[in-house]
């Protein structure tokens, strides 16, 4: 392992209200629990009132809104002092465009048109001469006020020589070089690449070297005289050529630890990029599936069909998304890569079906051609009308130096990604805990020898790679992940809750009623203002009753009636409170065996800021609330190994243990080798040798009360062996029960 590469991660948000002089001041809490390096969201000035950051409008400096760089400067001493590494989330694909005025680059570009030095910044088809901007609502009232077009609140620059005062607002706007339209034709008529569907997002030409030195300058500063360690690249599937972007990022970087955002499906390798690997998507699958019981998938399978009657397969649902991404979102995209072959009837069509029979996010090429020609098959057999298109196309489609080709991988990656985790997500509900980012919901469960396989596979090619549980972007807590898998385990209680709150729900889609049902008892009765916010984003991404543009009232009255049922219903918030009593226990069992493994297995950990306790947060922006991190270093002072209760004091226990384990022993995580339990719960124990570190944790924790417990069930330990949050040491043959009689899980070190 080289320098810049830590032993484990904790992500902070930095906002307004969390800035980095807040960080700076938590640092020394982060050494004490045993972090190796402070990891940062998005730093550069963002849109006024970003809670996120993605949306960068300024790439010279460091956000006033989130300390500044001489708050920046605060962080960076106070890690270094504490032995930290600093690692920092950057946004290479676009930039925000919601406030022209607050992006220079932009603002230079509306002003000034392709004559303008940042013209070339951004990806704009200039055919149509004006730039499309989809602000308008019905009422178009222009004017202009102190030299600026305005619209309400929207402010744009005037072309030098295009209005006097006394001019029809309307006539000036006619002589810019870009064109106000309504915002319903932004899907369709766009001109510039935006990211996914967001209008507010302009794709970024970084494939351009001038442009790349010159949005990246503030980085290489970062790297090469500020002392920052790691970079984590957001979206790079946006790119024109990705590979061709890291390895420009490490010509200025050649010592960071950098990881991508790179989502790989089931079976699918990281490309060979100059990277260490992903920042854990993968990782969060095979850790998920482990505490998931497989035994019961027929069972949950046919509930959910009897409950919902939704008989469609994942892939179905997956196809029915994509293509309305396509037909609906995206349409401008496809315009734009037909105008490219204006000699091939039904281009449009064929590139969309192709787009849509993608079945990972894109491309490489000439890396990753089988993929396309996968795609290219799968779209004549669904639409055979389309071969002649397809046959024309292939070839170009084929050719890595093609702009059509270079577009495809581009299109293939956002409509793999609206279509499949923003949309079919929130569709299918036969068990939500499997639908999550870079998740397999036709996978219900991970066997034992599947996992190990896993491990070592990750330990052999990724021993540096990121490994997550939470982030910024899961569509659910780990722990509200971990309670939900205790349901794979009661499907009769299950099936008893499920069919009580569909009894009472009026809303007319029911797997989307089925959806809240599960949502309910994966975070339990939290403040009902945060399950009202969750229903009204999940009910409109699905787009399946209401949506984001066009809400239908009723729809969305049934489904906030249905979360006011379980919180107001006698008979409901019985049973809602009966079930969560029946796996309360199991899920802590649960939380603390996944974080364990997750920590302990190849890879890096990162710890996102407060899942070292309990929690039950859902999409953003619920997971990026404040931490109390006053509270959490109470409990870190504690000496004694606490309870396992409602405070959480025992994951921050386990967590912070694990990660001065990592810290102190790193020779100790060298290696990776499965261990096996012998005797009647044998399958119920996941316990792994990482070279001198060796981690036990409980699975399926219910089956195994159920049978009894633990019994004579023994793992067999080169030891002396000490467990680092008991203080007990084992040897030899060892009864499983008398290693895990205080906790679920075990840490065992030399």
């Amino acid at each position: 392992m080289t320098a810049s590469v830590p032993t484990s991660t904790y992500r902070l948000q930095i906002r307004a209200g969390f800035t980095l002089a807040d960080a700076a001041e938590i640092v020394d809490y982060l050494r004490d629990l045993g972090v190796g390096a402070v990891y940062l969201s998005p730093l550069l000035k963002s849109a006024s009132g970003s809670d996120h950051g993605y949306d960068t409008v300024d790439v010279t400096l460091v956000d006033p809104a989130r300390g500044g760089e001489a708050e920046f400067e605060l962080l960076l001493q106070a890690a270094e002092r504490a032995g930290l590494g600093v690692v920092i989330d950057i946004v290479p694909n676009h930039l925000g465009i919601a406030a022209p005025v607050e992006n220079p680059a932009w603002w230079d570009v509306l002003r000034n048109g392709k004559e303008s030095p940042y013209a070339a910044w951004f990806d704009i088809d200039w055919s149509r001469d004006r730039i499309v901007v989809p602000i308008l609502g019905d009422d178009a009232e222009l004017s202009i006020t102190d030299g600026e077009l305005r619209y309400f609140e929207h402010r744009f620059p005037l072309a030098p020589g295009t209005w006097s005062p006394g001019d029809d607002p309307a006539d000036v706007h006619d002589r810019q070089h870009y064109e106000l339209v309504h915002f319903r034709r932004g899907d369709s008529e766009l001109n510039y690449r935006r990211f996914f569907a967001v209008t507010t997002l302009a794709g970024v030409r970084v494939e351009d070297p001038a442009v790349f030195d010159a949005t990246h300058a503030r980085v290489a500063e970062w790297m090469q005289q500020q002392g920052v360690t790691g970079l984590r690249i957001d979206h790079p599937d946006g790119l024109v050529d990705p590979a061709g972007y890291l390895d420009r990022l490490r010509e200025i970087a050649p010592d960071a630890w950098i990881t991508v955002e790179k989502i790989l499906e089931p079976g699918e390798a990281l490309p060979d990029w100059p990277v260490a690997g992903t920042t854990g998507y993968d990782a969060m699958r095979e850790v998920n599936g482990l505490f998931i019981d497989p035994s019961h998938e027929p069972t949950f399978t046919q509930l959910y069909q009897r409950l919902t009657g939704d008989t469609r397969s994942l892939e179905e649902h997956i196809e029915i998304g994509k293509r309305m991404v396509t037909t609906d979102l995206l349409p401008a995209e496809v315009r734009r890569m037909a105008a490219l072959a204006p000699d091939v009837p039904n281009a449009a069509a064929a590139l969309a079906e192709v787009a849509v029979a993608f079945t990972v996010y894109r491309s490489y090429l000439p890396a990753g051609a089988e993929n396309l020609d996968a795609a290219l098959d799968r779209a004549a057999r669904r639409n055979p009308e389309l071969v002649d298109a397809l046959e024309a196309l292939s070839p170009r489609l084929h050719d890595a130096t093609d702009e059509l080709a270079l577009r495809m991988q581009q299109l293939s990656g956002a409509t793999m990604a609206k279509g499949i985790e923003d949309t079919a997500y929130y569709r299918y509900a036969r068990f939500v805990a499997l639908n999550e980012v870079g998740g397999n919901p036709d996978e219900f469960g991970i066997g034992l020898a599947d996992f190990h396989a896993a491990q070592l596979r990750r330990q052999a090619d990724q021993p540096e790679s990121m490994t997550s549980l939470s982030t910024h972007d899961t569509k659910r807590g780990e722990d509200v992940r971990a309670r939900l898998a205790v349901l794979s385990e009661l499907p009769e209680e299950w099936a008893t809750f499920a069919e009580l709150i569909l009894a009472a729900s009026t809303v007319p889609n029911r797997a989307f009623a089925y959806l809240v049902a599960q949502t309910l008892v994966g975070v339990g009765p939290i403040e009902r203002s945060r399950i009202h916010d969750y229903v009204e984003k999940a009910m409109r991404e699905a787009a399946d009753g209401t949506g984001w543009v066009d809400q239908d009232e009723a729809f969305e009255a049934a489904v906030h009636d249905l979360v006011d049922s379980a919180y107001d219903d006698a008979e409901i918030r019985s049973a809602w409170d009966a079930l969560l009593a029946r796996l309360t226990a199991a899920g802590w069992s649960n939380s603390l065996g996944q974080k364990l493994v997750q920590i302990t297995m190849p890879g890096v950990p990162d710890v996102y800021q407060g899942t070292e306790i309990w929690e039950d947060s859902l999409v953003d922006p619920d997971n990026r609330r404040p931490v109390d991190f006053a509270a959490l270093r109470k409990l870190l002072a504690q000496q004694q190994p606490p309870e396992i209760d409602d405070s959480g004091a025992a994951k921050l226990w386990v967590t912070g243990h694990a990660l001065r384990v990592r810290r102190d022993q790193p020779e100790s995580f060298t290696d990776y080798r499965p261990i096996s339990a012998q005797g009647p719960a044998a399958d119920h124990l996941v316990a792994f040798d990482r070279g001198g570190a060796v981690t036990l944790a409980t699975r399926l924790p219910v089956g195994l009360a159920a049978a009894g417990g633990w019994d004579d069930t023994t793992v067999e330990l080169a030891g002396p062996l000490r467990d680092v949050f008991t203080g007990r040491t084992f040897h030899g043959i060892t009864a499983v029960a008398d290693v895990l009689a205080d906790y679920p899980v075990a840490l065992l070190v030399r």
